[in-house]
C-alpha cells in the first residue's frame, strides 16, 4: 500500500527540518506531486444498471427534435429514454392538436415525428402528460393513442412538470389553470390522472413530481397542505404511482457545481426515507427518475462533461432509473470562456447553429457536439445495461473516481480530473478484483477535445490524468472467471435496533462447487469490513452504533473457495435505544428551504437529579450547521455539537429543560437521530 499523504508529508517537514539543521540548503525544485490514492471495491456492490439509463430531453420548440441527424447523434451517443414534450413546455401542450398556447410550438415536432425519432434511437420514451393545463381525459387519449392505436409501446408517464413552481410557494413559472394550487390538489389529481390512465393501459407506469431534498421548496409547509410538497404528494398519492420524478440544478460556479456531487448519496437516501415514511406500503416498488440535470457556468465546455459523467454515474450507482439531460437543443446565451475554450451557455448537447442578438458570435454549426455530449458518449462506454457500480473512491477532492462490473467479468474504472490547470498522477489499488497483466484498454476526453482518444496502453495501477479530463480504464481479469457462484439475492433488515440488526437475503445459485457460506460486508467508504459469515442465509450483526447508516453487501463463497460477486446493496440505519436514563426530543419547525427553527428538549428519566449537564450530536453531513442558538451555550466543531446549560444547570429527576436554535443547511438535511446526555446515549423522544 502507498504511504498516506498525510505520513508523506510528515517525512517531508521531517527531511527539511534534518537538512536545516545539519547546514545543507534544501533542493530548491519544486517536488513532484504525490500521487492520489483511488481505491476500487468491488466487493462493495452499489446499483445495476438499467436499461433506461442514459436519457435526454426533447423540446417541442426544437425543430431538429425528428431529424435523422440528430437521432443518429443520440444513438451514437448510447442514448436510452427521451423525454417529451420539453419542461414547463409540458404544462400547457395539447396533443391532440399539437398546440402549446402561450408558446412556440416548431414545426416537426408532434408526437409521432418524436416516437420515430425514439424509435431510429433505440430508445423508450418518457413522456409528460399535462397537468397545468390538461385533463386526466386527455391523458387517457395521449395513452390510447399512443399504445392502442399506435402499439408504440410507451411505458413511462409522468403527471406535470415542476408543479410545486405554480405560485404555491411564491415563486411561479409553471403554468397551472386550477384554482387551488396546493400540494393536496396536485395529489388528488394525480389519482386521477393514475386511474384514468391505467384504465386504458394498466401496464404504463406513472409519476409524480417531488422536489430533490435540499432543494426549494423541499421541507416548506404552504397553505392547509398537510406537511410539505413531498411528504404531502406520496402520503396522498403514494399507493398510485410507480416512481417519483426530480430534477436538480446544483447552482454555482464551476467548482461549487463538480463539488456538489457529493450531495448526490444523501439526497437519494433522504428521497427514499420520505418514500418509506409516507407512500404507503410497498414503498420500494417505487422508482425516482431524475429527468432535467445541468449547471449554471460551462454548459458546452469541460466542466459540463465532466459534471455530467459525475453525477450520472453518481445517481445511477445509488439507485436511479433515468438521468436526462437538459436538453438536446435550446440556443445560444451569454458566450464567456471557461478554462480556455468558448462556452455558448447553452444548455443543449448539440449546437442550435445560431446566433447572438448582435450577430458578433455564432455558434458552431447545427448538431455539433458540445462537450457534454462526449460526457454522454463515455458513460455509454463506461455504464451498460447488466453492469453493477462497485464502489470506488480517491483521496483527493478534485479526482473522482467510478467503478462498474461487467458479466464477462471486465471492471471498468471511471477517473475524473475536475482540476482545471493541473494533471494528478493516480495509483489504483484493486479489492475483490485481480487485474490481467495486459494494458487496459484507456478512453480519455481531454479539455477542448471533440471526440474521445481510445488506445490500449499503461498499466492497472498507475497513470496521470490530464486537467479536467475524463479517463475510463477497462481491466480484464486476471485468471479464470467460469464456475463463480452466483450472487445472492437482494438483502433485507429486520429487527433493527441501536446496536444490532437482522440481515437476510436469498440464496445463491451455486456454479461450479457447492455453497459452501455467505460473507456479509460493511461498506465503510471504498473499504469492505467483514461483519460475520454463516453457512445459511440469514445473520444478526451486533456491536453496531447507535444512529449511524450501514450499507451492506452479501457475498458466496464455494467449497473451491470461489467468490461471487456482491449482492446489491441494502443500506439501512441504527436508532436511539429504546429505554435510557435520558430521553432528547428534536424537532423542527417553519422551515424556509435552507434553514428552519430547532428545538431540544432533555427529559432525566433517572431518580437522582442531573447536576450540570453537555448534549452532544453528530450531524450526517457537513453541510449543515447550528447558526445561533438560545436557552443554552451552543457550539459546534466540525460537524459535532455541544450544548451546555446557561442557567439551567439542573435537570430535576422526572423533569425536563429545552433549548432552541437556528439550524441552517446547504444541501439535504438528514436530521440527527441519536443524542448523548453526559456521556449517556439517549432514547429517541
Amino acid at each position: 500500500m502507498p504511504l498516506t499523504k498525510r505520513r508523506v508529508a510528515l517525512l517531508a517537514s521531517l527531511l527539511l527540518a534534518a537538512t536545516a539543521l545539519s547546514g545543507v540548503n534544501p533542493p530548491t525544485a519544486e517536488a513532484a506531486p504525490d500521487p492520489v490514492a483511488v481505491t476500487v471495491n468491488a466487493r462493495a456492490g452499489l446499483a445495476t444498471v438499467p436499461d433506461t439509463a442514459l436519457g435526454v430531453n426533447h423540446a417541442i420548440w426544437d425543430q431538429n427534435l425528428g431529424t435523422t441527424e440528430t437521432s443518429d447523434l443520440l444513438r451514437d451517443a448510447g442514448v436510452q429514454m427521451m423525454r417529451y414534450p420539453g419542461g414547463s413546455y409540458a404544462d400547457i401542450y395539447h396533443w391532440k392538436d399539437h398546440t402549446a398556447p402561450g408558446g412556440y410550438v416548431a414545426p416537426n415536432t408532434d408526437f409521432d415525428t418524436f416516437m420515430a425519432g425514439v424509435r431510429r434511437v433505440g430508445a423508450q420514451p418518457m413522456i409528460i402528460a399535462n397537468y397545468g393545463t390538461g385533463t386526466p381525459a386527455e391523458a387517457a387519449d395521449w395513452v390510447r393513442y399512443a399504445n392502442v392505436t399506435k402499439g408504440y409501446g410507451a411505458k413511462y408517464w409522468t403527471i406535470g412538470n415542476e408543479n410545486y413552481g405554480n405560485g404555491h410557494y411564491g415563486s411561479a413559472w409553471e403554468a397551472d389553470d386550477h384554482p387551488d394550487k396546493s400540494a393536496t390538489q396536485y395529489a388528488r389529481l394525480v389519482v386521477e390522472y393514475a386511474d384514468a390512465m391505467k384504465a386504458v393501459d394498466p401496464g404504463i407506469k406513472v409519476g409524480a413530481v417531488l422536489t430533490m431534498p435540499g432543494n426549494w421548496p423541499d421541507g416548506i409547509t404552504a397553505g392547509n397542505d398537510p406537511g410539505p410538497w413531498n411528504q404531502t404528494v406520496l402520503s396522498l398519492a403514494g399507493e398510485k404511482i410507480d416512481f417519483v420524478d426530480v430534477h436538480w440544478y446544483p447552482g454555482g460556479d464551476a467548482a461549487q457545481s463538480l463539488a456538489r456531487t457529493n450531495q448526490i448519496v444523501d439526497a437519494t437516501y433522504l428521497l427514499r426515507q420520505q418514500l418509506t415514511r409516507y407512500a404507503g406500503p410497498n414503498a420500494d416498488r417505487i422508482g425516482i427518475s431524475l429527468t432535467e440535470l445541468n449547471v449554471d457556468v460551462g454548459r458546452n465546455t469541460q466542466p459540463g462533461a465532466l459534471f455530467l459523467a459525475d453525477a450520472y454515474s453518481e445517481l445511477l450507482a445509488n439507485g436511479v432509473l433515468t438521468v436526462h439531460w437538459w436538453n438536446v437543443h435550446n440556443g445560444i446565451g451569454d458566450v464567456t470562456q471557461v478554462a480556455g475554450q468558448t462556452d455558448y451557455d447553452d444548455f443543449g448537447l448539440l449546437s442550435s447553429g445560431g446566433c447572438t442578438a448582435d450577430g458578433s458570435v455564432c455558434e458552431p454549426p447545427l448538431n455539433t457536439p458540445f462537450a457534454p455530449y462526449h460526457g454522454l458518449s463515455m458513460m455509454k462506454l463506461f455504464a451498460t445495461a447488466g453492469d453493477q457500480f462497485v464502489r470506488a473512491g480517491t483521496d483527493e477532492p478534485l479526482v473522482t473516481a467510478h467503478a462498474v462490473r461487467r458479466g464477462n467479468g471486465d471492471l471498468a474504472v471511471l477517473l475524473l480530473n475536475k482540476d482545471p490547470d493541473n494533471a494528478h498522477p493516480v495509483t489504483v489499488d484493486y479489492a475483490g478484483f485481480t487485474p490481467s497483466a495486459a494494458a487496459p484498454t484507456v478512453s480519455t476526453l481531454t479539455n477542448g477535445a471533440t471526440g474521445i482518444a481510445t488506445s490500449q496502453s499503461g498499466s492497472a495501477t498507475s497513470r496521470t490524468l490530464p486537467p479536467y479530463s475524463l479517463t475510463m480504464l477497462v481491466l480484464r481479469p486476471a485468471g479464470a472467471t467460469a464456475g463463480l457462484p452466483a450472487a445472492p439475492g437482494q438483502p433485507t433488515a429486520t429487527d433493527v435496533s441501536d446496536r444490532s440488526a437482522t440481515i437476510s437475503w436469498p440464496a445463491a445459485t451455486p456454479g461450479g462447487s457447492p455453497i459452501a457460506k455467505y460473507e456479509v460486508h460493511r461498506q465503510n467508504g471504498a473499504v469492505s469490513e467483514q461483519l460475520g459469515e454463516t453457512p445459511g442465509t440469514s445473520f444478526t450483526v451486533d456491536n453496531l452504533v447507535p444512529g449511524r447508516r450501514y450499507t451492506v453487501n452479501v457475498l458466496a463463497r464455494d467449497a473451491a473457495g470461489r467468490v461471487s460477486w456482491s449482492s446489491p446493496p441494502l443500506t439501512f440505519a441504527t436508532v436511539a435505544p429504546s429505554t435510557s436514563g435520558c430521553t432528547v426530543r428534536f424537532t423542527t419547525a417553519n422551515d424556509w428551504g435552507n434553514g428552519y427553527i430547532g428545538g431540544v428538549e432533555i427529559t432525566n428519566n433517572g431518580t437522582r437529579p442531573i447536576d450540570g449537564w453537555t448534549l452532544t450530536w453528530t450531524w450526517p453531513t457537513g453541510w449543515q450547521q447550528v447558526s445561533s442558538g438560545w436557552s443554552a451555550t451552543w457550539e459546534q466543531v466540525g460537524t459535532d455539537v455541544r450544548v451546555t446549560p446557561a442557567d439551567n444547570r439542573q435537570i430535576a429527576a422526572g423533569g425536563s429543560v429545552s433549548a432552541g436554535f437556528v439550524g441552517a443547511y446547504g444541501g439535504p438535511n438528514v436530521l440527527p437521530t441519536v443524542f448523548t446526555l453526559n456521556g449517556t446515549v439517549c432514547a429517541s423522544g
